[in-house]
């Protein structure tokens, strides 16, 4: 990976991380905070642009092609299009970092993911992150004549043909059992050499060997804290086994925070309180073998948001690598 990826993310600098899912662009009921249905672009331009400021190292957009009305009512059909989102959002920021988290790549061929993820690490001057996903809506993968079923040895394939297509060939060669192509050009290349970072998403023992065999990253899904060692130590036993010697970028995702005292009904699982006692409870997560969290904030209000990143960033991150 490039020099400025390796300064942020290289396993054993000693150096927790921080990141965090965009409000507004996925608006299911799970975690989407009440202010969020009211609210649209302006909105997240200004989650952005704190979140530059304040030392987040990324910022995240996932993805949904279409919901189904069974699913409606409790995912939202309010999903963002991560790369047109990420786009928008490289053109308002300078250095933090553009994850897809996740981008559900079996969906597409892989030449289409790569001609719009290599033209984003461009425009953003080689900010991408590109974290793929299996998927689990049926429905979509039905609407698009994709087979679910089969679709986690199609993403294992459509990340071995990403790896090559967004390296550094302008005409890449790839012979796969689904997808093949070669003497294709594609231009603009990325700028990050040898190509943009792959973060696997997921917590399934297939996502988990995906992650170890394929991915420079981990980003697990729902795991809680206690399910996180032995987790972290399979992907590390299988890529070992494997025989992949760099070692992959651990993620975790927080539980929710608030920053001091709520005042407020925040959750019975959301971590308040002083950023000293925040920060002690998150080294743990470094303690394990953890690189970067995901961090999300309860708020009831965009300022509110904004206001909990600085107080994070300013209070709080400074204390997470004592």
């Amino acid at each position: 990976m490039d020099s400025a990826y390796e300064a942020v993310w290289r396993p054993g600098a000693g150096r927790l991380a921080y990141g965090m899912q965009l409000p507004v662009q996925a608006q299911s009921a799970l975690f989407a905070e009440g202010w969020e249905p009211g609210a649209g672009p302006g909105d997240l331009v200004a989650v952005a642009q704190a979140a530059d400021r304040h030392g987040f190292a990324y910022i995240a957009c996932c993805e949904h092609i279409a919901i189904p009305r069974r699913l409606a009512e409790a995912m939202s059909t309010v999903w963002y299009d991560p790369v047109a989102t990420l786009a928008h959002l490289a053109a308002v920021t300078e250095r933090v970092r553009l994850l897809s988290h996740v981008a559900v790549v079996g969906l597409k061929h892989p030449l289409v993911t790569a001609k719009q993820y290599a033209t984003l690490d461009r425009l953003s001057g080689g900010r991408l992150i590109l974290g793929v996903g299996a998927g689990h809506v049926r429905e979509e993968f039905d609407a698009l004549g994709v087979d679910f079923e089969r679709r986690g040895a199609v993403v294992d394939e459509v990340v071995d043909a990403l790896k090559v297509a967004l390296g550094p060939e302008e005409f890449p060669e790839f012979a796969g059992e689904r997808f093949t192509f070669e003497g294709l050009g594609q231009a603009p290349r990325p700028v990050q050499t040898p190509r943009p970072p792959i973060w696997v998403g997921g917590s399934s023992p297939a996502a988990v060997r995906r992650a170890a065999v394929r991915g420079d990253g981990w980003l697990p899904q729902g795991d809680r804290r206690a399910e996180l060692p032995a987790q972290i130590g399979k992907l590390r036993r299988l890529r070992e086994a494997a025989g992949v010697e760099e070692p992959a970028v651990i993620g975790a995702i927080a539980e929710p925070l608030y920053v001091g005292e709520p005042g407020w009904e925040a959750g019975r699982r959301t971590l308040s309180g002083a950023p000293e006692r925040i920060a002690e409870s998150l080294r743990e997560y470094g303690a394990m073998g953890v690189h970067q969290i995901q961090v999300r904030f309860r708020s009831r209000s965009r300022d509110e948001l904004t206001e909990q990143m600085s107080a994070f960033g300013s209070d709080v991150a400074p204390l997470l690598n004592d």
